[in-house]
């Protein structure tokens, strides 16, 4: 989600050893441990594009190669993901080193419009994962939702197969809650499909809302109240959504500046660990504060309700919600956390431990950061 244009508006060749495990996939997490930061230049140019807007990363663990996707719509370079590889000491990120450039292709080859070419039709790139079964990627878009006259735009949002230079596959059909409409029923502008993630074996795919379906709840507020996002699990070989989960936003971190300013929390990314077990990435933000609270939770989705046959959970309040857990604040760390987005496992440190790396939507502005963070993660 690009929000923090808003503020301003208003005021691993490596180094660490590569796993045989295709999403590097760890049951038990105690705690993290925070290794250190890398920042990427600001629009540093690489193969004739601007580096920036990175809000999802994925690690292939056999290439020790990272998938990196860019939420440019097409407004500086054609929408497009990059490959990387990223060397990890226990000290912290030595390098990231790009290595190839790719534009998503629409299902006539052609890549995706600007929305001054065809606003219908230009996509909010958020999520990226690989399938290592598969050898495939698959991404997401947030759709958009203009309402405003003549000029309304309603795009739905889509979950899109591609091959691993970005030429379309197919697509996974979305439930009816997903689509677009004038009325406030259904997605919210810029909340939608932010998270991504495969289970172990890549049977079953989840996708998440950043904020809450009209008809689902209010969006997340100071004070704890009904913001429930839903988590969709998808059967990969059927393509079909099987079954929705409710998760409980917690409330926004800080108060905005001014009262009445931009202020929000959302989920920007999801990870599975283990069997319906999932990381959930929760990203708050209020005008007046650049700094971003980032908190990591541990979801268990055993006991949850499906909730796809509930319309509405303000009508129908659920019962069984997704248990979580506090894995980190961020804040603890006495570091500057920008607008992360992006979560995966890397590499093994020299150890035999898991690292996990964050990455950050810089939106493209001066005085953001692309930023990437280790940690170590301690079972």
């Amino acid at each position: 989600m690009k929000y923090c244009f808003i503020l301003f508006s208003i005021v691993f060749l490596f180094a660490c050893k590569a796993t045989n495990s295709p999403a590097s996939k760890q049951d038990k997490i105690s705690r993290l441990k925070f290794l250190g930061e890398y920042d990427i230049a600001h629009n540093q140019n690489f193969n004739g594009t601007t580096i920036g807007g990175l809000s999802g990363i994925d690690y292939d663990a056999s290439n020790n190669l990272f998938y990196l996707i860019s939420d440019d719509r097409s407004a500086i370079n054609p929408a497009r993901f990059y490959t990387a590889k990223i060397s990890c000491t226990e000290k912290g990120i030595d390098t990231v080193q790009w290595i190839a450039t790719y534009y998503f292709k629409q299902a006539d080859g052609k890549t995706y419009p600007n929305s001054k070419q065809d606003p219908a039709h230009t996509p909010d790139p958020e999520a990226i994962r690989f399938n290592a079964n598969e050898k495939n990627l698959i991404w997401t878009s947030e759709g958009e939702r203009i309402i405003k006259g003549k000029d309304t735009v309603l795009e739905n949002p889509a979950i899109t197969r591609v091959s691993l230079n970005g030429n379309y596959i197919d697509t996974f059909p979305l439930p009816e809650n997903l689509l677009m409409r004038v009325t406030e029923k259904g997605p919210r502008q810029n909340g939608v499909l932010e998270g991504l993630t495969f289970d172990k074996d890549f049977k079953n795919m989840y996708v998440n809302l950043e904020e809450p379906l009209y008809e689902d709840g209010p969006r997340a507020d100071l004070i704890k109240n009904n913001a429930w996002i839903r988590i969709y699990q998808y059967d990969v070989a059927s393509k079909k959504n099987i079954a929705q989960y409710a998760y409980h936003l917690e409330p926004i971190a800080h108060p905005a500046i001014p009262a009445d300013g931009f202020k929000i929390n959302g989920v920007p990314d999801i990870y599975a660990i283990a069997k319906n077990k999932l990381m959930v990435l929760e990203r708050s933000f209020s005008t007046g504060s650049i700094p971003c609270t980032i908190k990591v939770f541990l979801a268990d989705l055993n006991g949850a309700e499906d909730i796809s046959t509930n319309s509405s959970l303000i009508i129908n309040p659920v019962t069984k919600p997704v248990r979580k857990k506090l894995l980190i604040n961020m804040d603890a760390l006495g570091i500057f956390t920008d607008n992360i987005e992006g979560v995966t496992f890397g590499p093994l440190l020299p150890n035999g431990h898991k690292t996990l790396v964050f990455v950050s939507d810089n939106n493209f502005m001066s005085f953001q950061k692309t930023q990437f963070l280790l940690f170590e993660i301690l079972p």
